[in-house]
């Protein structure tokens, strides 16, 4: 993922720049701790949320009131339910999916042939690169998250990440552990498209409102403020497009639906008995979790990055970049 600094800087004669192993390493580590710390820090918000959508007496209440509930029946612990698997997870499917997406959008750019194409052609170049990279980050992802959500919806399946990744691969093997791997995928392609094309388009946005001078002048707080409404505003879009998928992800990690039919047939089934009102229970406390999500990641890995040394990412926002 590009640094997105509305700066400007000299355009390279090289279509693409060169990006070395250790480059990749960098952009890795960087989403990798970005989300890690982002996603462990929301991990009482993510309980509360998912509760809400798969409990039938907390559902339709707000975060605080289902928050109170959980506390008051079950103690102040039980808001962390499943922060080992969340903080192991997301390390994985971060380090994977910043670092992916670095990676297809610098290929897709080659293929493009030009600058003036790939400038073209940028709305196809997100979309298609922040899926190519979730697809590959949800391999890790999947049975981790399983993990969680079983965590969440039935604390006493197990102590914690170990057990109860053990549990659920003995019981259920591979099938079980990945039973959630198309509504995974449903639910977080949306979102990587949500999070990355939106960002892109909101700096696009910000950098053509700045004259040449402003952006050349531009402040730290300034860049960090952009940087960060940028991301609030793709939090809110990642949060809408997966949400209905977020919702069945926790109902088949519960056990909902005929655990005899394929993923995909078990994924229509709950849809159905949902409907559209139900798959949208819990969005109000999900878009405030998503919008801090996703601008405390933008803003970390962006510090990370430069902490680490790492180049900027490949830029095609065309006029006004």
């Amino acid at each position: 993922m590009s640094s997105k600094q509305p700066t400007s800087r000299p355009r390279s004669t090289a279509l693409v720049p060169d990006f070395s192993l250790a480059d990749y390493s960098r952009f890795f580590a960087a989403g990798a701790l970005c989300c890690t710390l982002t996603h462990g820090g929301m991990t009482p918000v993510d309980v509360v949320k998912t509760r809400v959508q798969i409990d039938p007496a907390l559902r339709g209440q707000s975060l605080l009131k289902a928050g109170r509930q959980i506390v008051a029946k079950e103690g102040a612990p039980a808001l962390l339910t499943g922060f080992g698997p969340t903080a192991v997870g997301y390390l994985v499917q971060g380090g994977l999916k910043f670092s992916l997406y670095e990676f297809w959008k610098r290929k897709l750019v080659q293929l493009a042939g030009s600058h003036e194409e790939a400038v073209k052609h940028r709305t196809a170049i997100y979309l298609v690169g922040a899926s190519l990279a979730e697809f590959i980050a949800d391999i890790a992802l999947t049975p981790l998250e399983a993990t969680r959500i079983r965590l969440v919806s039935d604390p006493k399946y197990a102590s914690g990440l170990a057990s109860g990744f053990t549990r659920l691969a003995s019981e259920g093997g591979l099938r079980e552990l990945y039973a959630g791997f198309v509504p995974i995928l449903a639910k977080q392609v949306p979102y990587a498209i949500g999070q990355f094309w939106t960002n892109e388009k909101m700096h696009e946005i910000v950098n053509r409102s700045l004259s040449p001078e402003t952006r050349k002048n531009i402040s730290k707080p300034s860049e960090l403020g952009i940087t960060l409404g940028c991301g609030m505003v793709a939090g809110v879009a990642a949060a809408v497009l997966s949400h209905p998928a977020d919702t069945l992800l926790s109902k088949i990690n519960k056990g909902g639906g005929d655990t005899s039919l394929s993923a995909s047939k078990r994924l229509v089934q709950l849809a159905r008995e949902a409907g559209p009102r139900g798959l949208f229970v819990g969005l109000g406390p999900r878009i405030w979790m998503t919008v801090g999500l996703v601008s405390g990641q933008f803003l970390l890995y962006k510090s990370i990055k430069d902490a680490l040394g790492a180049p900027d990412g490949v830029e095609i926002h065309g006029d006004g970049e």
